[in-house]
């Protein structure tokens, strides 16, 4: 399958630099994963699409400000790491910016000696195995000197970092957000559940994948990275009660989706208790074994994101919603707009 059919023409100003002033004002498309029909709305109208039988899965990740920026001891050359995984004995896999001045035995100098990266091992793709020497605790050091991951296509500063982190986020260990989360407010969450729809939650650590482009012209060759998941005997207990009553498993964001799919691949079709990594791929010709509806933000052209959703609805069906949402003027991204398949 040629990567180029996932393409999409989209214009540069669509592309949303900063959050919306309100997480619930965003527009939302609705789309029939059947029939292909779409309607328009704003994100609370996500209401009138739920049921008392449905389960919604929120991914409860928590962004770290894993992008790091300091001077190697020996020249004062500037580096820039991205931390992507956390190993143990304080050491990281990092992507490392510019990666070819940081050899095995470079030392980096991060806020003037409050913290100090080591280089343990060289690996492929500009990454590094970092560790990491310090007084204190980590976490609050990074809080200090780190700053919010961002992708490459946002130019513009984040004026607050909980912008970029959903309200309900609880275990740290992303290098990005669960974007599609970003819309909910603890108020509309609370409205949700008073119509009896249930909440679940999953963790999957969002990694590397998110920031790596797809370089290869056929979509069966590409190679995910493995990223870290959990879930819990109480969220499996609700998922597999939601299967066996008729209910819905509704994913929100494609973190959730492939968490679900990864665990019930695994279980044949169960939900258990569970933890490990995932790289599992999920294009056209998948059949999905866990969610019978997503919630998204709309996905870059070509990309892993676009085919979940092309192998979930369609890709003449999810082609043609991007065609309508450019438009309409919808914001694309992170920052962007939301969009229920269902």
């Amino acid at each position: 399958m040629d990567v180029s059919q996932f393409d999409y023409d989209l214009p540069e100003e669509l592309i949303a630099q900063t959050p919306l002033k309100d997480r619930i004002g965003s527009k939302l498309l609705i789309m029939d994963k059947i029939d292909g029909n779409i309607n328009h709305g704003r994100f609370p109208d996500l209401l009138n699409y739920l049921e008392k039988s449905d389960t919604l899965v929120l991914n409860n990740t928590k962004v770290i400000p894993a992008r790091l920026f300091g001077v190697k001891k020996e020249t004062g050359a500037k580096i820039e790491l991205l931390l992507l995984k956390e190993e143990e004995n304080h050491t990281w896999e990092a992507l490392v910016k510019p990666a070819k001045r940081v050899r095995e035995g470079t030392v980096i100098d991060f806020g003037n000696g409050l913290l100090t990266g080591v280089c343990k091992e060289e690996m492929k793709e500009g990454r590094r195995k970092i560790t990491f020497h310090f007084k204190g605790i980590f976490h609050e050091i990074l809080d200090q000197l780190g700053e919010m991951p961002l992708p490459p296509y946002i130019q513009e500063q984040l004026d607050e970092k909980d912008r970029y982190q959903t309200v309900y986020a609880e275990h740290r260990g992303s290098a990005a957000a669960p974007t599609a989360g970003l819309h909910f407010t603890t108020d509309l969450l609370e409205d949700i559940q008073r119509k009896g729809v249930k909440i679940a939650y999953v963790t999957l650590h969002v990694g590397l994948g998110t920031f790596r482009p797809v370089s290869v012209d056929t979509v069966e060759d590409h190679t995910m990275h493995a990223e870290y998941y959990e879930i819990g005997d109480e969220t499996a207990e609700l998922l597999n009660k939601t299967k066996k009553t008729g209910g819905r498993i509704i994913a929100v964001g494609t973190t959730s989706a492939r968490t679900l799919e990864t665990i019930a691949r695994d279980n044949e079709g169960d939900f258990k208790r569970s933890s490990g990594w995932t790289d599992i791929f999920i294009y056209p010709g998948y059949q999905f074994n866990a969610i019978d509806g997503l919630l998204t933000n709309f996905h870059l052209p070509k990309s892993t994101l676009v085919m979940l959703v092309s192998a979930f609805a369609g890709k003449d069906h999810i082609l043609a919603a991007y065609k309508e949402a450019v438009e309409r003027r919808y914001r694309f991204f992170s920052f962007g707009d939301a969009m229920l398949l269902i």
